[in-house]
């Protein structure tokens, strides 16, 4: 103990006091990073696998539907032979609704709808906070939704998911509101670079999309950027390293060929802001009067 405080002061000596307090504050919330990733990787194993085992259990050996994986991902359990089913089919996303819409509207009506916006409203609104059931009920449900042919993906849920996960490690560190918010873009951040297998992606993505302003905030960026990193290590050494998905390589030989590429972004722009519209539109023209099937995803 003698030495360890030579030591400690010999360190202030030479960089002074103030300067070895950033130090220490700097690795104190480095660990807090990684401890979301590690958490937020594990959340993204667990959705992985019910993903997968609800996909074989209710597509492949109820309805005998085998829809196609991405190139980076591979079935854990070999088909069935189960013949294919129209029947079944039409019923099984019906069956997935009700089923995920009473747990949420049960336990954690928060978790409804896509997940992004749930992020979003408690991360502006909420202080950052929010039910430490939040990350269990969204997970469950968002895999009974997907697997059973429901309409949507893996971004909205994981990252209320990640979001949840690191609003529960700061509630649990007595953080504060500023430092919760923090956490819980770290967590969003690591969800969504660790279940695309893009951990640049899911940093950008924690510090783009829960900002109307272009710039980044520069507070998050770099909390997200450390968690997304060590989630998506945790999670490709579990489930096997490379990308998502796969493309054919593309030579870039004249300038040219930037045209159509230009083009095509326009059109995709038009494209998403006409869905989010339209989307949007169709929810205030038809209400979902009912708390259960206005809960899927």
């Amino acid at each position: 103990m003698a030495l360890l405080n030579r030591f400690k002061k010999i360190i202030q000596s030479i960089v002074g006091k103030e300067q070895s307090t950033n130090f220490a504050q700097a690795g104190k919330w480095t660990l807090y990073f990684i401890l979301i990733g590690l958490i937020a990787g594990l959340g993204s194993i667990v959705f992985h696998y019910l993903c997968r085992l609800g996909l074989h259990y209710f597509m492949d050996f109820m309805a005998g539907y085998r829809p196609p994986s991405p190139a980076g991902e591979h079935h854990l359990l070999p088909p069935t032979g189960t013949p294919f089913n129209r029947a079944i089919l039409l019923f099984l996303p019906a069956f997935g609704g009700l089923l995920s819409g009473w747990l949420v509207y049960t336990y954690a009506p928060e978790a409804e709808g896509h997940g992004t916006d749930a992020a979003i409203d408690a991360y502006h609104r909420q202080g950052g906070f929010m039910r430490n059931r939040v990350p269990l009920i969204k997970t469950i449900a968002s895999a009974l939704t997907l697997t059973t042919g429901g309409s949507g993906g893996r971004e909205g849920p994981i990252a209320q998911i990640g979001a949840g996960f690191g609003s529960f490690l700061a509630t649990v560190l007595k953080l504060s509101e500023r430092e919760r918010r923090i956490m819980m873009a770290a967590g969003v951040g690591a969800g969504i670079g660790s279940i695309f297998r893009a951990p640049l992606a899911g940093a950008l993505f924690a510090a783009e999309v829960l900002y109307r302003d272009p710039e980044f905030e520069p507070e998050v960026i770099i909390p997200a950027g450390i968690s997304s990193v060590v989630a998506y290590c945790l999670f490709c050494l579990v489930l096997g390293w490379g990308t998502l998905f796969e493309s054919p390589d593309f030579i870039f030989r004249n300038p040219l060929e930037l045209g159509p590429y230009l083009v095509l972004s326009l059109v995709l722009v038009g494209m998403a802001v006409f869905y989010i519209k339209f989307f949007y539109g169709v929810v205030k023209v038809f209400p979902l009067r009912s708390p259960i099937t206005s809960s899927r995803l």
